[in-house]
């Protein structure tokens, strides 16, 4: 069966995994003062577009963005399982979600990451997709285990 990306509800029951593995991940080696991300709970409210990844019946990846503004959105939760990498499968989640709050008509993409190495090959995939380091942005301050990007959506 093909790779598909669509709109889902973050509280579907097969998705436990991801977040599961998500969480997992955020909470590897960094502190939790640092720690940004959001709970499925928190990504079902209004303003916020979560998208599943799946091959087949299979999800395998998952990703959201956040509206701060009429112009600006936030990326938030973006994960692929550990055994589905290497496929590019961020790649296209990442695309996507451009793709996505671009058609919405947001002028501006902005994500937080961290520092540590469980971030080198996010912090990479962002750069090479035309993201830029930037200042915190919207609800952010400075912090030494955060890196702050973003892209103009043309």
């Amino acid at each position: 069966m093909p790779i598909t990306i669509t709109e889902e509800h973050p509280l579907t029951p097969d998705l436990e995994l991801l977040f599961q593995r998500h969480t997992a991940d955020m909470h590897a080696d960094t502190p939790p003062e640092s720690i940004h991300m959001m709970d499925k709970s928190a990504l079902a409210a209004p303003g916020i577009r979560f998208f599943v990844l799946r091959d087949g019946e299979q999800a395998l990846a998952m990703g959201a963005f956040k509206r701060i503004d009429a112009a600006h959105a936030e990326i938030k939760s973006m994960h692929v399982l550990t055994e589905a990498r290497g496929r590019g499968l961020s790649k296209a989640m990442l695309d996507h979600l451009v793709a996505t709050a671009r058609a919405d008509g947001f002028s501006r993409l902005s994500l937080e990451t961290g520092v540590q190495p469980t971030f080198v090959a996010a912090r990479a995939l962002y750069a090479r997709a035309g993201f830029d380091e930037c200042a915190p942005f919207e609800g952010y301050g400075p912090d030494p285990n955060s890196v702050f990007m973003t892209k103009v959506l043309a």
